[in-house]
């Protein structure tokens, strides 16, 4: 079982966090985010760290215990830090450009994919096969990049399609003749 919520979250200088009618606020230099806490946990703030307690022992509050500080986490680093994934785009006449408030994907098909960027997301393109997606919510970063990666994913012959930087295909044997 994991102990991930005995540590207290440390707030780094010019993040500020609050609790009102139970819901966290956290501040910083690139925003703002605000959580729901559950009523199974007690959140509490002192000397500059966030700590989160069960109340009493039944399973729901034990789960709720660091899932609450795992995504108090993630607030105060995206308020002060922010988060970006990067996705690599592999084929022949493949690329993507920003044009205004849409991302725009040639991607093999017979027509250009559109992708209209949310707010809060910050999208752009370094170079016209690599595409960086930004924000200070973690979860809307990553679905982001995950619907981007969707509308071609790589493939495992050739390698052709959208993938994570990181990310690694396992490569097929074609076809013998």
């Amino acid at each position: 079982m994991s102990r991930v919520g005995k540590y207290p979250v440390e707030v780094p200088s010019g993040v500020t966090v609050s609790i009102v009618d139970g819901i966290l606020t956290a501040k910083g230099k690139l925003g703002e985010l605000k959580l729901p806490l559950s009523s199974h946990v007690e959140t509490t703030i002192d000397d500059g760290k966030v700590s989160v307690k069960p109340l009493g022992t039944v399973s729901q509050a034990r789960m709720m215990w660091g899932t609450t500080r795992s995504l108090v986490a993630s607030m105060v680093k995206g308020v002060s830090e922010g988060y970006s994934k990067t996705l690599e785009i592999n084929g022949t006449g493949y690329r993507a450009a920003v044009q205004g408030s849409n991302l725009v994907m040639n991607l093999g098909y017979s027509h250009d994919v559109v992708y209209p960027i949310p707010q809060g997301i910050k999208i752009t393109t370094p170079r016209p096969t690599a595409v960086v997606v930004e924000g200070i919510d973690k979860q809307r970063v990553g679905q982001v990049a995950l619907d981007i990666r969707s509308f071609r994913k790589p493939e495992p012959y050739k390698g052709k399609g959208v993938r994570y930087e990181t990310e690694t295909i396992r490569r097929k044997e074609g076809k013998k003749k």
